[in-house]
């Protein structure tokens, strides 16, 4: 790990806050100041040694501080590779002097926005030469450390005092918070400027599509496509059909990614954003009718996901049975041909995403305030870890539907419980709030089906709180049941289960859909 030392170091800072300890520090380690307009008069009131930044630049700043930093002589000391033979003879034939930490932080944009809707106010605010110096330290962070939070010069003055230098890990740290912070910084400049429109960049994608309107008629709505990576619902071909609207694509990538979880041949039907039927069967066309037999009459009006490319059989086998969307890997020309008549049917061909950016695997979700960004449920569902706690032990079939139920039990919004016969859902109680009512409605949607119950496996998304929902499936004639474990009430549950003689599963796995 390589630990640098800090020479000399520019700061640049709105924000002053605890700027006078941090200088101290600084010099106190033998670092030389260099600094630009306010934050130079701030540091020499505090007694300190600062040179102007137009000693490296031998230019004033101008055009009322516009200018000031945008020059080669602060780049250059910026940007060096300090390994390279070429970039250190270009500094000694240009004068250009090593600057090893750089500390800025930005025009305060936001606390003007929050204050004014002046646009020249506002315009004045926008900072254009200290995400330059950013992103050139932030881009150089092998060689240079940056500064871009006060939060953080602890960790520096820590770091020299302690080591004599800044490590690369602490540097690469601070480089990610800096790429972080101009790129939210000119994010809501752009919100700004875009107004009552949609912002071109949004995170790590482009917009791609305004929608008719979101949720609702009254709600606007928008399709961003990740710039990295391929494939997903946001790069699907529409071959036909209508525009897609906010609900078909939200049920869309519910249904496909659902699929996603099977490689044997499987059919999901998506109705607001839950499944109504999910089934995997000897080819897609068996998967798609144990699927639609799980609850056809919800199937109406659903999105179709299928894991394997469609055919005419699938075709027919749909029928008349009107579906807003299907999704699928490919279609023969034959099957596309067919689907044709279907005017309103929108088909889409699509591909498992394969990205590299963070925020692939980021859901986040917009609160009063802010966001709550958490990692998605992506864990791999296998029966490596699950545990058999009762003296009745699963069958090799149900220890397959055991598994199959418990993979769609966290596309299911919670509270969840899956009723799962031979490979396909028989009854899905979804986002009750409490277990037992997600039981008893699963058991309902079974017999209202004419499905029977007896012998299924029941998959839970989380624990059973009370042995009242053992008795529910003890009474609907339900074989054996896996879920999380983890309550305080195990030892009831499982004693419950023994008494019925149900197998029970444990898996240590949480699938909460909220």
């Amino acid at each position: 790990m390589t630990t640098l030392p800090i020479t000399q170091a520019l700061i640049s800072v709105s924000d002053k806050t605890g700027l006078e300890a941090f200088a101290r520090a600084l010099v106190a380690a033998g670092v030389a100041l260099i600094s630009t307009g306010g934050t130079a008069e701030a540091l020499r009131k505090m007694g300190l040694s600062v040179r102007d930044v137009s000693a490296l630049t031998r230019l004033p700043e101008m055009m009322d501080g516009r200018v000031k930093t945008l020059h080669p002589a602060v780049h250059g000391g910026l940007l060096a590779r300090r390994d390279m033979p070429e970039h250190i003879a270009a500094m000694a034939q240009h004068g250009i002097e090593a600057i090893d930490l750089l500390v800025v932080n930005l025009y305060p944009f936001e606390a003007t926005l929050a204050a004014t809707s002046d646009p020249a106010a506002l315009i004045e605010k926008i900072d254009v030469g200290g995400p330059a110096m950013i992103r050139a330290a932030a881009k150089n962070h092998e060689f240079v450390t940056v500064v871009t939070d006060p939060a953080e010069y602890a960790s520096v003055i820590a770091a020299l005092q302690q080591k004599g230098g800044t490590t690369l890990e602490l540097r690469r740290q601070l480089a990610a918070k800096a790429f972080s912070s101009t790129a939210a910084y000119d994010a809501l400049i752009g919100a700004w400027m875009s107004g009552d429109d949609w912002p071109a960049y949004l995170l790590d994608a482009s917009h791609q599509a305004s929608l008719r309107y979101g949720e609702n008629p009254h709600q606007k709505a928008a399709l961003y496509r990740r710039h990295e990576g391929a494939g997903g619902l946001a790069r699907a071909q529409q071959l036909q059909g209508k525009e897609l609207s906010y609900n078909n694509l939200q049920d869309a990538d519910a249904a496909w990614q659902l699929v996603q979880e099977f490689a044997a041949p499987s059919a999901a039907i998506i109705k607001h954003a839950n499944p109504c039927g999910v089934a995997k069967g000897a080819d897609i066309t068996a998967a798609f009718k144990a699927a639609l037999a799980s609850d056809p009459t919800s199937a109406f009006g659903g999105i179709l996901a299928v894991n394997k490319p469609l055919d005419t059989t699938l075709v027919e086998a749909i029928g008349s049975l009107f579906l807003e969307v299907i999704i699928a890997p490919g279609a023969t020309p034959e099957a596309a041909e067919k689907l044709a008549a279907k005017k309103n049917l929108r088909l889409l061909i699509a591909t498992p995403e394969t990205a590299r950016s963070p925020y692939a695997n980021w859901h986040i979700l917009p609160i009063s305030g802010g966001y709550l960004v958490q990692t998605k449920d992506a864990a791999a569902i296998t029966p490596e870890g699950w545990k058999t706690v009762t003296a009745t032990a699963p069958t090799p079939a149900q220890q397959e539907d055991a598994l199959f139920g418990f993979a769609v039990a966290r596309s299911v919004k919670s509270n969840a419980i899956v009723l799962v016969k031979h490979g396909a859902t028989i009854g899905i109680g979804a986002g009750q709030m409490s277990r037992v009512d997600a039981v008893r409605i699963a058991i309902e949607k079974a017999r209202s089906h004419g499905h029977d119950p007896q012998g299924a496996v029941l998959a839970s998304d989380a624990f059973f709180p009370f042995a009242d929902n053992v008795a529910l499936a003890r009474a609907a004639g339900i074989a054996a049941v896996v879920q999380p474990g983890g309550s305080v009430r195990d030892a009831e549950v499982i004693a419950a289960a023994e008494d019925a003689g149900m197998a029970m599963i444990f898996t240590g796995q949480r699938h909460f859909r909220h």
